[in-house]
């Protein structure tokens, strides 16, 4: 059975965004890859470049930094979502004034009702320092939030370390080229 919400976690440039790759193309479906980075400067732009060349072709990009919500409800059966990043969309949030935690009710039942499977990209950023600011705190402590929520609803939930995934809840497919 295809897992309808898998959570792809790890660390900055862990390989979470390749390894999420992976089980996306494994479904076999048309692919739509929800990106919710915005590129403010040169770094990001570049950043940006390189994940979408390393995806390579076949992938139907849609621009979500704001709107998951209304992004997941767009998606036609039949088709396979990767969500990259979680990360990235509570940021957006955040910078944009706006109460993310009250939106996670709405966001866990768009994953939950997608009509279809969704791999979702998230980091785990609670393993580092203590950010030296409130806004970084709140941060960490709402990412933490939301991964445990999503991770909760999920079937399979993946670490990914050193580029290497281990399944945390669910099971890796044996058949993945990873």
């Amino acid at each position: 059975m295809t897992p309808q919400i898998t959570l792809v976690l790890g660390g900055a440039s862990s390989g979470k965004s390749a390894r999420a790759e992976a089980l996306v193309r494994h479904l076999g479906r048309p692919r739509i890859y929800l990106a919710t980075s915005q590129a403010f400067d040169a770094e990001m732009e570049a950043k940006i470049a390189a994940h979408r060349a390393d995806r390579g072709t076949g992938w139907d990009t849609r621009e979500a930094p704001h709107d998951l919500v209304g992004a997941l409800g767009d998606i036609p059966a039949g088709h396979a979502v990767l969500l990259d990043c979680i990360t990235m969309w509570l940021s957006n949030r955040l910078l944009a004034d706006a109460d993310p935690e009250a939106e996670f009710p709405a966001l866990l039942a768009a994953l939950e009702s997608c009509a279809c499977p969704v791999v979702a990209v998230s980091n785990e950023v609670g393993q580092g320092l203590v950010p030296e600011t409130a806004l970084g705190r709140r941060f960490r402590d709402l990412q933490g939030r939301l991964n445990r929520q999503i991770a909760q609803r999920a079937d399979r939930v993946v670490a990914v370390m050193a580029g290497l995934p281990l399944a945390l809840k669910g099971s890796l497919p044996e058949d993945v080229e990873w």
